[in-house]
């Protein structure tokens, strides 16, 4: 089983810092624990961006997928 399928998607496709981080937590704030969240960015400061904020928010960051300019980065919801 793939641990990062993700149950929601999130497109930031063209959205600079800080703005994918602001969407991340309003759109996690509507899911339910042990749901993934899939964010789409085009700012490779996504990169560190999210995990530092899943460390600061207390979210799981479950990876990030390059591929050419775009990044898929996976948050599972573990905290209200």
């Amino acid at each position: 089983m793939d641990d990062r399928k993700a149950d929601e998607i999130l497109d930031c496709y063209g959205l600079l810092c800080p703005m994918p981080i602001i969407q991340t937590v309003q759109k996690i704030k509507n899911m339910k624990i042990g749901e993934v969240l899939e964010v789409i960015s085009t700012d490779k400061g996504i990169k560190e961006d999210m995990p530092a904020w899943c460390r600061q928010a207390g979210q799981e960051f479950l990876g990030v997928d390059e591929i050419e300019d775009v990044f898929k980065v996976f948050v599972r919801k573990v905290k209200e």
